[in-house]
């Protein structure tokens, strides 16, 4: 058996007793302390009182119908949507669509535009807060064999020359039904290589919106008989353009025959990528009462999802892969090396990485990325040397690497070495090593570097998106140059850049930085009302969480409020936030327990500390004298 085996011999030593504090599992075990202070503690499900090995068959999300909150004990149970607080929050809050769509993304059409290409961005690489090292993402989606088919390895410009692309980036109006019907009344054929081509061209720019009309127009006309992998095709950007609850309808409407493994898995992955907990394990449920196999992809999935929200729940997954004999891949390994360094465990991270080696799998350039990020966390500056050197090599030529250094080496705090990288590229340099530049100064409180780089990639890229302008703006926030960064935005503006998410929130931390909150609520406000694409949501959090150090209770009803109207629900942060602000104006918050059961949400250790500080009715030692 595979080397993690102990990981589940751990728990079953111990008949698996969900009310402990530790999910433990021998080389994969993860600190409770580093659980209990973010992490929402479940209600158990009655289910696995009497079976300890329930929990392999079923995943559960439990509705508690008492009042009260139990505290620590966890089972396999969710709380829908809820996030921790931290770095995570930036990370994908915005991989936050809701159970039902906010009436901003149900507007959302083919040219609500990204902030780089004209089209939607989905949250998560709008919130990655790390553009140095991103959090591991699993590009395997397997929507169809266009993952494995030949066309794809093509170059960028056999991509270009894709006839049916080129004709629907030409369409000016909202719609692309007319430029294709003109398309092929010019005499053009519509084979499965070109539409194959068009789309991956479209989805690599992430315009979903215009994607998901071709595949609409495709089946309306009847150019091709639609199989699985287009099913599950339109399913996916379904999801990405107009929120899961039409994703799931839609579900409904697939011929049943072809509403395979392949249908449940590209909605399984979405609802992930929604940090959807409930409708996760739902989708996961439904796949084994489906009798589907287990495989890899579903088991990194509810990987993904648990290092997100909940830590304790990664043993009990491993563990159902090992019952079901299913192989770890590399990206298994990436999440529990990526979840232990975030929880600080360096022993435990070398610990995964030796296992990962002893099956025969080597770390790949971004797995090392991820571990030398976390040895400069950790303080551990040697290893985290070595690792830089050894992505290095005797000569270093990968333009990706370059990318990756740039920031690692700032993290470290060598200058030295992050101009010696950007040597490298300054001569030809690539919109993505001038965005990892820039950062990499700006975390080296080097302004006139970060700014010279921008310089020169304004004058050597033909098209500057909105996003290097955004890495500034956070540079210029970080260092409090609050007329710099104004100034930046209209230059921005001016330029015609697309202003969206992205930049929103740099915008926000810039004037929550210079301690003008009233202003960033404004700017925020404005952008939400005008706009059809959902501002992020660290950029509520962030106003949020300065006016509850005011103890201005107020305000942050108003930016709860916001957010709940933007289709961010049942998130445990939210509630943190707004349990402070109660706290620091010393006032009881009147039915708080009520609201966060309605939401689903159940408190962990930290959070129910917080409680005790707003209940209007608990008892102290001065209460009771006084009674």
């Amino acid at each position: 058996m595979w080397a993690l085996r102990r990981a589940s011999i751990a728990l079953r030593s111990r008949g698996f007793s969900i009310g402990t504090s530790r999910a433990c599992c021998a080389k994969l075990e993860i600190p409770s302390s580093c659980i209990e202070d973010d992490k929402a503690g479940i209600l158990e499900s009655p289910q696995e009182t009497y079976d300890r090995c329930v929990y392999l068959k079923r995943f559960y999300h439990i509705k508690h119908g008492s009042s009260k909150f139990s505290v620590g004990r966890c089972g396999f149970s969710s709380q829908a949507g809820a996030k921790s607080s931290g770095e995570d929050d930036d990370l994908e809050d915005e991989f936050s669509e809701l159970e039902t769509p906010s009436s901003a993304q149900a507007k959302q059409t083919s040219n609500v535009a990204d902030e780089s290409d004209g089209e939607l961005i989905s949250e998560p690489e709008l919130s990655d807060e790390d553009v140095d090292v991103e959090e591991p993402s699993q590009n395997e989606l397997e929507l169809s064999d266009a993952e494995t088919d030949p066309v794809e390895k093509k170059s960028s410009r056999r991509r270009a020359q894709s006839e049916l692309f080129n004709a629907i980036m030409a369409s000016p109006g909202l719609s692309i039904h007319s430029a294709l019907d003109k398309w092929v009344e010019e005499g053009n054929n519509v084979s499965r290589p070109e539409i194959l081509l068009a789309m991956l061209n479209l989805r690599k720019r992430r315009m979903y919106g215009r994607a998901l009309q071709l595949s609409e127009w495709l089946e309306a006309k009847k150019h091709i008989d639609f199989i699985e992998r287009d099913y599950a095709s339109r399913l996916d950007l379904i999801a990405k353009v107009r929120g899961l609850q039409k994703a799931e309808n839609y579900v409904d409407k697939i011929p049943k025959s072809f509403r395979g493994e392949l249908i449940y898995r590209t909605l399984l992955a979405n609802c992930v990528v929604s940090n959807n907990l409930k409708k996760s394990e739902d989708v996961f449920n439904k796949m084994k009462d489906l009798e589907f196999p287990i495989t890899t992809f579903s088991c990194n999935q509810l990987l993904l999802l648990y290092k997100r929200i909940d830590k304790k729940k990664i043993a009990d997954v491993l563990l159902l892969m090992e019952k079901e004999n299913v192989k770890p891949t590399l990206f298994t390994y990436k999440i529990l090396i990526d979840t232990k360094g975030q929880s600080n465990d360096i022993t435990g991270m070398d610990q995964i990485v030796e296992t990962m080696k002893a099956e025969g799998i080597e770390p790949d350039t971004n797995t090392l990325a991820i571990l030398a990020k976390h040895y400069a966390s950790g303080g551990l500056t040697e290893k985290a040397e070595a690792i830089l050197k050894e992505l290095e090599g005797d000569n270093l030529k990968d333009r990706w690497t370059c990318r990756l250094l740039l920031p690692l080496y700032a993290q470290l705090g060598k200058a030295d070495d992050v101009r010696r990288i950007w040597k490298i590229c300054e001569s030809n340099p690539r919109q993505e090593e001038c965005m990892a530049a820039i950062d990499a100064w700006g975390k080296l409180k080097k302004v006139e570097e970060a700014e010279a780089v921008f310089d020169m990639m304004l004058k050597s890229v033909k098209r500057v998106s909105s996003k290097p302008y955004s890495v500034l703006l956070k540079v210029y926030a970080n260092q409090k140059m609050l007329t710099k960064g104004k100034d930046l935005v209209k230059q921005m503006a001016d330029s015609g850049c697309r202003i969206g998410p992205l930049t929103w929130d740099a915008l926000v931390k810039l004037y929550v930085e210079a301690g003008e909150v009233e202003k960033a609520d404004s700017i925020l406000h404005k952008a939400a009302q005008q706009n059809q694409m959902r501002p992020l949501f660290s950029s509520y959090i962030a106003i949020m969480d300065q006016y509850a150090k005011k103890g201005d209770i107020h305000n942050s009803e108003k930016m709860f409020h916001r957010m709940r109207q933007a289709g961010y629900v049942s998130r445990l942060r939210q509630f943190q936030t707004l349990l402070q602000a109660y706290i620091n104006a010393k006032v009881p918050a009147y039915g708080i327990r009520d609201r966060m059961k309605a939401d689903n949400i159940f408190p962990n250790k930290g959070l129910a500390a917080q409680l005790a500080q707003v209940d209007a009715f608990r008892r102290t030692a001065v209460s009771d004298l006084l009674d």
